[in-house]
């Protein structure tokens, strides 16, 4: 195997690894709970993550579902950014995005790591889309309605809020969203603190 090629099989093993430690920790799973489910070694998770051990497809896929994100999550982000920008920039086609099936959400991130204290956060909902079960969250966040009109319930209150406006939870109270729209998107942009993505 020539040197280069070497090389470059390294510094991807490095940036998956990197992708899965950051997603794992984000979630709150831990290495113990990782290797159990893919059936593997604690041992082999950490060296994964760490970019020692090579990470077959079986096995990235096992590890996606795990997380809850599309294999593809691994592999169009970070993919043309330059080495200099990886933990600083994310260009518009390199974010990295979930969507949440049969729900008509999606979520792009804007921040270039998982592993933060403060992260943002791209919501797009489809018409007619988006509520949610009441969760609490774990520490503050605050949205600003980008675009559309938005139903946002927290505790037992219910606000409409329009293009422009902004709000914040302290993750005391369960809240809920819901487009109102049946032919625009709903678009927020998120900042959440103690990286509770």
């Amino acid at each position: 195997m020539k040197q280069g090629h070497k090389d470059n099989m390294e510094s991807e093993n490095l940036r998956i690894g990197k992708q899965i430690r950051d997603l794992r920790k984000a979630k709150g799973i831990t290495l113990t709970a990782m290797a159990e489910k893919i059936d593997r070694s604690v041992g082999y998770v950490s060296q994964v993550e760490r970019g020692v051990s090579a990470l077959p497809i079986p096995v990235l896929q096992a590890i996606s579902e795990i997380l809850d994100v599309q294999i593809s999550w691994f592999f169009h982000a970070d993919r043309e950014a330059p080495v200099e920008e990886l933990d600083y920039i994310v260009r518009h086609h390199n974010r990295r995005s979930l969507n949440f099936a049969g729900t008509g959400m999606r979520e792009e991130l804007l921040s270039p790591t998982l592993s933060g204290q403060l992260q943002m956060v791209l919501s797009t909902l489809e018409p007619g889309s988006g509520r949610q079960a009441s969760r609490r969250r774990k520490s503050e966040e605050a949205g600003f309605v980008l675009s559309g009109h938005l139903e946002l319930g927290i505790g037992e209150k219910v606000f409409h809020l329009g293009t422009g406006d902004s709000f914040a939870l302290t993750g005391d109270e369960p809240h809920w969203l819901r487009n109102l729209s049946d032919e625009e998107d709903v678009v927020i942009v998120w900042t959440l603190a103690g990286a509770n993505y």
